[in-house]
């Protein structure tokens, strides 16, 4: 695999075990944190089970990108960093407010794929 590739893709797993931090563990007791998800103080409680899922999915997507990386698995690298791509699209085509955050998700990962099959 190409060196930048896998340097990006790192970079985008490290992304997503922040994101986790932030929607898993952070969430719920950081009211910082829930308006930067944009969830009004009122709908938190009902939301953070979502949260929380929402999280572990992001380090499931983080600890594919390390074993594909580890392990020279470029497919299982590909579709880790190809599924955090679209889920940035979901987010911004869902609500365009949330442009910053669909950027900070998959800019890193779009540019590890398009580096891949280097």
């Amino acid at each position: 695999m190409n060196v930048v590739a896998v340097i990006l893709a790192l970079v985008a797993a490290a992304v997503h075990v922040l994101i986790f931090v932030l929607e898993a563990v952070l969430f719920p007791r950081d009211a910082k944190v829930r308006a930067r998800f944009r969830v009004a103080p009122a709908d938190a409680e009902g939301v953070r089970p979502w949260a929380f899922n929402q999280g572990f999915y992001n380090l499931f997507l983080a600890v594919g990108v390390v074993i594909g990386v580890v392990t020279g698995e470029r497919v299982l690298v590909a579709f880790c960093c190809g599924s955090m791509v679209a889920a940035a699209l979901v987010l911004v085509v869902t609500d365009r407010r949330m442009l910053q955050g669909a950027v900070v998700q998959g800019l890193v990962p779009l540019a590890a794929l398009a580096l891949l099959w280097v």
